[in-house]
């Protein structure tokens, strides 16, 4: 199904998914002491640059297991158009995505159940609520 990956933004585009960590006040200490010297720009640099590093120090691991758990990477679109030729051959897609991966707005919760037999996404799932809600048993 290559021809449902689609580029959701231009290339140069920072495609980002908010987190919220908590830090001990003596390792955000450090943090601001690396920024206040010039190490970093700012903290969310410094974390960005650290947890690039573990992905780097790990890159073996994580190919190993991409290719183990046949994951998809990158981004991932499914159309109601795509859903609905899934269901016309009689099939049932089992969504596995590292990246993005995301359900069209014009999609109903009864042809996602209908569509989808399964879905595991490690990053970020954009769905709309009544999809997500109609496919909670099937998320891995």
């Amino acid at each position: 199904m290559a021809s449902n990956v689609h580029e959701l933004r231009p290339k140069g585009s920072v495609d980002s998914e908010k987190i919220t960590i908590n830090l001990g006040y003596v390792d955000l200490g450090h943090i601001d002491l690396l920024v206040r010297e010039g190490f970093y720009s700012n903290r969310t640099d410094f974390i960005r640059t650290a947890i690039r590093n573990q992905l780097d120090r790990h890159g073996d691991a994580v190919r190993q297991s991409v290719a183990r758990h046949t994951l998809d990477l990158g981004l991932r679109h499914y159309s109601r158009a795509d859903l609905e030729a899934v269901l016309q051959r009689g099939e049932a897609l089992r969504i596995s995505v590292l990246g993005l991966a995301s359900i069209a707005n014009d999609v109903t919760p009864e042809l996602a159940r209908a569509a989808i037999a399964s879905i595991k996404v490690l990053g970020a799932l954009h769905a709309s609520a009544e999809v997500r809600a109609a496919l909670a048993d099937r998320m891995t």
